[in-house]
């Protein structure tokens, strides 16, 4: 085959999937025919599930099944995908990144659209360098860590960095752009830009979604983001090269190739065009020794190179392709790295005592020792949220669990027969529940309590009965008692003030959210009676 025919199919493959990539993470939300079909959006007898493959890409990806089997001990159904990527692997190379990958393709498009260097400049920054030792520094790292018991992965793992970049910062920001230019347009006194502002909302909506979508932290998830697009200035797939866990492993597992570049030394002007446009430093030219673990299957050098000095061939070796070089100071601080990290998220107490009040997790996670063992921190149960109330962690859940999802009820409730976050979970660090189990058994995540100085009626500052009205348990988890309260005037008033019944009180947060009392509301959820945890019981 031709070398501008294998480039051709390389870029239509890397943009098909990419496309693929996109299409899921708009599709991974409240389907949206449901209000189509139903007159209420959730029912008890309504077991919803979104039927397209949300986490297909999540399933491809060897680092985040090796990982999880690593750290939680056990095959989770569903990485098939990623033993037949690996078998890919072992015989094709790298062809996951420069084929499939969908944050690879990005960063492609990002090199290749303005090129800091240029010229002698470009051969000079693609050429071999111990630079690209670090990202098996960091594969080691992760896995020395995964295996002690605390799964990092999700952090430097390519899927979940460019969903969770996508998902939480990227498109909410243009959604939130957007909708303030539409609301802007919806205010004017010209009719046909009101007319526009409607239109364009409808087809923009289901896209960027329909309400103003914010994540804690969001603004630093998307800092890191555009860093690592701006690094493309400074070497071409910066990315690729230096940092990415997965192209480390992908790396060691090409070894066994045999699809080869075969050089012809004779044929070979020295015109170090295959090097300048080698999209991995993967040393191409003829006179070097091809670095197989470091090429991305881009077919660029075969592509560019005039005199046919350069070619791709199927062919079993009569010797193992070259080790990858990974540096052993690179290997010794990666394995030093991997087990004082997860000692040194130990120290905090999270894990092993009661956590934060406040670390509400999604409904049916796991224990927590048991959920940071399997959450790779992709973010998905807080993209399909309905309700936008899952958001990444910060210290709540102490070092060991960062970015891990849990539930901010002042920003939404968790829906009381919604169970999206545990379909969509692709590591099983929220098992997949019914509406049934969810609401009969029922599954806790918290209980609710009132600030007596902060409620309306127990300070005497007037009746409110919010709480109690949209508490949706049957019986209702808050209950009212009349009884006199001095009132800030000094008068005795009968008024009905709210308790919480701890048996029946799953700890939704609808009551929080709801609360009439703004900014620090006066009834809140804790942690505290959550079902997946036996030591933080309230109840004996």
């Amino acid at each position: 085959m031709k070398a501008t025919h294998l480039v051709w199919i390389r870029r239509i493959s890397q943009g098909l999937f990419l496309l693929f990539f996109l299409f899921l993470l708009i599709e991974s939300r409240l389907p949206q025919d449901i209000y189509l079909r139903y007159s209420l959006v959730f029912s008890s007898d309504l077991d919803l599930r979104i039927q397209w493959p949300l986490g297909f890409f999540f399933q491809l990806d060897p680092l985040l099944w090796l990982s999880s089997l690593v750290s939680g001990h056990h095959f989770i159904t569903g990485f098939w995908w990623a033993l037949a990527l690996t078998l890919v692997t072992l015989f094709l190379g790298r062809i996951f990144c420069g084929f499939i990958c969908p944050l690879g393709t990005t960063h492609h498009v990002v090199s290749w659209v303005k090129p800091a260097l240029k010229g002698k400049r470009m051969i000079e920054a693609n050429q071999k360098s111990p630079s690209q030792r670090v990202k098996y520094l960091l594969l080691t790292s992760l896995l020395v860590g995964a295996l002690i018991g605390l799964n990092l992965a999700g952090l430097m793992d390519p899927i979940s960095l460019f969903f969770r970049s996508l998902a939480l910062a990227v498109f909410p920001g243009l959604g939130v752009g957007i909708k303030e230019i539409f609301d802007w347009m919806a205010k004017s006194d010209i009719r046909i830009l009101n007319h526009l502002s409607y239109g364009a909302e409808v087809l923009v909506s289901p896209v960027f979604g329909y309400s103003y979508q914010s994540y804690q932290s969001a603004w630093f998830i998307g800092l890191i983001f555009l860093l690592t697009l701006f690094l493309n200035r400074i070497r071409p797939r910066f990315w690729c090269r230096v940092l990415c866990p997965l192209g480390a492993l992908l790396g060691i597992f090409s070894r066994l190739s045999i699809l080869r570049l075969e050089k012809n030394h004779e044929k070979c002007t020295n015109c170090e065009l295959c090097t300048k446009n080698c999209q991995g430093a993967a040393s191409p030219i003829p006179g070097q020794q091809w670095e197989n673990a470091e090429c991305l299957m881009c077919f660029n050098c075969f592509d560019s190179c005039t005199e046919g000095a350069l070619s791709f061939q199927l062919r079993w070796p009569r010797t193992l392709n070259r080790k990858p070089d990974m540096g052993r100071r690179a290997l010794l601080t990666g394995l030093l790295a991997g087990i004082s990290i997860p000692l040194l998220g130990r120290l905090d107490g999270q894990v092993h005592k009661v956590s934060e009040p406040r670390l509400i997790r999604p409904p049916g996670s796991l224990p927590e020792k048991d959920f940071l063992r399997l959450c790779q921190r992709c973010s998905l149960c807080m993209k399909v949220c309905p309700t936008n109330v899952i958001n990444p962690t910060l210290g709540e859940a102490g070092m060991a669990g960062f970015w891990t999802p849990r539930l901010v009820m002042i920003q939404g409730y968790c829906e009381y027969t919604c169970t999206l976050c545990g379909s969509v979970c692709p590591s099983g660090a929220i098992r997949e529940i019914s509406v049934k189990e969810k609401t009969e058994r029922p599954i806790k995540i918290g209980s609710a309590y009132v600030e007596r100085g902060r409620c309306l009626p127990w300070s005497g500052n007037g009746p409110c009965i919010v709480c109690e009205e949209h508490c949706p348990t049957s019986p209702k988890a808050i209950y009212f008692s009349k009884e006199l309260v001095t009132g800030p005037d000094g008068k005795r008033i009968l008024v009905p003030l709210p308790y919480v019944d701890l048996k029946i009180c799953v700890g939704c947060g609808i009551c929080e959210y709801k609360c009439p009392v703004k900014g620090r509301p006066a009834i809140r959820i804790i942690s505290a009676g959550e079902s997946r945890s036996v030591k933080n019981q309230i109840l004996l």
